[in-house]
């Protein structure tokens, strides 16, 4: 923000040198970087951060000279004429985007003579490196530096049906700006349109179409609202920036606006005649107010470590516009003022005092208190998760939330619903609520493959969200850990149990084929459907519930990711393994009486899996069994019949408090035995 000095003292006073205002605005969060005399002014350079729209006007940065130094602000006062007739029965404004356009008004002027500006408007307008062009363009560039809102000024007889039409841009629909270049909009714009065809794209820039010239006579004065999110996409969208679109991204004073539209009829009557008609149009007159702050004096002290008298505190929130509407004992209600949208909570208002009252004021050695903390349960457990794929040789990623409708279809094994959407492309192409990490990790590993890293071993721990099952439901949003490699399958299945050691659940995970997962009653899902090999997709449960899905990608899209090599896949549900987690180790007694180890070699049913033999061993015998070991398998159709094979195991006896003796050991395996013919039809091998 170039400030001019003559132009700034024409709203405080400026008694103090100039090197020690440069100095006490960059104390105060106005940094200076640098001053150049210009004639007989001098122009300062201030870096306004981006949640202090209200000082990128010179009354803003008067306001700020004003509260620093205990002065009066002298902001104009608007005396404007207005003939008697209605602006209401010669235009019209509709308004069919209120969602990126809150709030516009328009004021018509007749019989205005356009041509050079005087000396007092076009002369500080120069000193701060903007060109004049006429009284009335310069007219509103003056107000806008000198209150921070833009406005724009329509040729009223080249609107086509002399009125303003507030709307979406029709998909295709182009627009010649006053830079003369031509611009294609979309419907995610909107635009100021007549009755035909846009004439400004709002918030960034007028049309070339509806310009000010010479021949001008009648004026449509617009001053409006634009969202910011609304002009920061347009912006950047077409490439397109403005004084006015670096404003409007930073938040303008909604009640700030009627003032901005009188005092630039005002300066173009005074500068280039003409008649203001009477009346005003406005789409939304009735601004409502933020909720009051309440601060607290204790907290002063507590957060900045040093008394600051309470009427000081005052005078200092007085004199950036808050007002007092209540105060109790040791606290105080303020409202905060229409241009600080950054003023919403107590500590704003802490920031405030100590800003306007001197952070040089606040000695380095005082002792603030401090309070113990500590990590949350979830920190806790997304740092061991972290620490378990990183050791793994995983890398972390981080993906947009928002996906094109091509990466969202790519694999979905949480959900068969149809993804979210917002109103509006939150990124070029892309408005999906993505429905799983693993599409959007995918995305990435192509992308790092077509770059040359061909080990792109990827892993993301975030948010996912699942829509719910009718159109008004909220949807479910799940803390997910994704992860895509280039490792064997059975490689990542290790890392997936190593997560689950780290995290202390109380069982190991069971693993169910997702096309035929009746062995543990599961939901039997087409891992075709969503992107995964059939023969090596499963289901991750533990304690009963489904947790996550492993399995390799499948090769038709593998191949449409142009990845030469196969990619395994995996994620997991960290809020479900969160319940069930056991993050604080507890010491285990180690026996001290000597254990039996006994191989059983089982025939059990081809169908029948590692894990669910290891779940039966398990509960027959209880904490006498110390160690279940697999060994391997065999297959011999003509011995044990088809379908059959054998699983060799090992198990581990021990009694914590007494030696283990061959009659106890052989009846628990007789346990075992039992078991596993009750419950797998699983034999022993004679």
């Amino acid at each position: 923000m170039l400030v001019s000095w003559k132009w700034l003292s024409r709203y405080v006073d400026l008694p103090m040198p100039l090197a020690e205002l440069e100095s006490r605005l960059a104390l105060s969060g106005l940094n200076h970087e640098s001053t150049e005399a210009v004639g007989d002014d001098f122009v300062i350079d201030l870096e306004v951060t981006s949640n202090r729209g209200d000082c990128l006007g010179h009354i803003g940065v008067a306001r700020e000279v004003a509260a620093l130094y205990g002065l009066p602000l002298r902001k104009p006062i608007v005396d404007l004429a207005a003939s008697g007739d209605d602006v209401n029965l010669m235009t019209s404004v509709a308004n069919e985007f209120v969602a990126a356009c809150p709030r516009y008004t328009a004021r018509l002027i007749r019989g205005v003579e356009v041509g050079p500006s005087p000396e007092w408007l076009a002369g500080p307008l120069q000193a701060v490196g903007i060109n004049s062009v006429n009284n009335v363009v310069d007219a509103t560039n003056y107000v806008m530096l000198e209150c921070g809102q833009p406005l724009h000024a329509f040729d009223f007889d080249r609107l086509s049906q002399n009125r303003i039409v507030v709307r979406p841009a029709r998909d295709g629909e182009t627009l010649e700006a006053i830079d003369h270049r031509s611009y294609t909009l979309d419907p995610s714009m909107c635009v100021i349109a007549d009755a035909d065809n846009a004439v400004a794209v709002a918030g960034v820039m007028g049309g070339a179409a509806s310009e000010v010239t010479e021949s001008t006579k009648n004026l449509l004065i617009e001053a409006a609202i634009f969202t910011p999110l609304s002009v920061r996409r347009t912006a950047r969208q077409l490439k397109l920036f403005s004084p006015s679109s670096f404003r409007f991204e930073r938040r303008v004073d909604p009640l700030q606006v009627d003032w901005a539209s009188r005092r630039v009829c005002e300066i173009i009557v005074n500068s280039g005649g003409g008649d203001v008609v009477g009346g005003v149009i406005d789409t939304a007159p009735e601004t409502p107010r933020t909720a009051p702050v309440t601060l607290r004096f204790s907290q002063l002290k507590r957060i900045l470590g040093i008394d600051i008298d309470r009427d000081e505190v005052l005078r200092i929130l007085h004199s950036i516009g808050c007002e007092s509407t209540g105060e109790a004992a040791g606290q105080i209600e303020m409202q905060s003022p229409s241009w600080r949208h950054d003023l919403g909570r107590e500590v704003d208002l802490i920031e405030e005092v100590a800003r306007i009252h001197g952070y040089d004021q606040i000695p380095e050695d005082h002792p603030i208190a401090v309070a113990p903390s500590a990590k949350r349960p979830f920190d806790v457990a997304v740092e061991k998760v972290r620490g378990v794929m990183v050791a793994a040789g995983i890398s972390e990623a981080m993906t947009p939330s928002i996906v094109t409708d091509k990466v969202d279809a790519m694999i979905s094994p949480w959900t068969d619903q149809a993804a979210l959407a917002t109103a509006v492309p939150m990124l070029e192409g892309a408005r999906k609520l993505r429905r799983s990490l693993l599409a959007s990790l995918l995305h990435s590993r192509a992308a790092n493959w077509a770059a040359a890293s061909q080990h792109a071993d990827l892993f993301e721990i975030a948010h996912i969200y699942l829509p719910g099952s009718t159109a008004d439901e909220l949807p479910s949003e799940q803390y997910s850990l994704g992860m895509v490699c280039g490792i064997d399958f059975f490689e990542l299945k290790g890392v997936i149990d190593e997560v689950a050691t780290r995290l202390g659940l109380p069982q190991r995970f069971e693993y169910a084929p997702l096309c035929d997962a009746t062995s543990i009653g599961q939901s039997g899902l087409d891992a075709a459907r969503f992107g995964m090999d059939p023969d090596w997709a499963v289901e991750i449960r533990s304690a009963g519930e489904t947790v996550g899905y492993l399995g390799m990608i499948s090769k038709r899209l593998n191949q449409s990711l142009k990845l030469t090599v196969p990619t395994v896949a995996a994620e997991l549900s960290l809020g479900s393994l969160l319940t069930q987690a056991d993050l604080v180790p507890t010491q285990q007694p180690i026996s001290s009486f000597p254990s039996i180890t006994r191989d059983l070699n089982m025939i059990v049913d081809e169908s029948v899996r590692w894990a669910s033999l290891e779940t039966v061993v398990r509960a027959a015998v209880g904490d006498e069994l110390t160690a279940v070991v697999y060994r391997e398998t065999y297959r011999a159709a003509d011995k044990d019949g088809p379908g059959k094979k054998r699983i060799l195991l090992s198990v581990e006896l021990q009694q914590p408090d007494a030696t283990l003796t061959g009659a106890d050991a052989d009846a628990m395996i007789a346990k075992i035995l039992a078991a596993c013919d009750r419950d797998l039809d699983a034999k022993l091998l004679s």
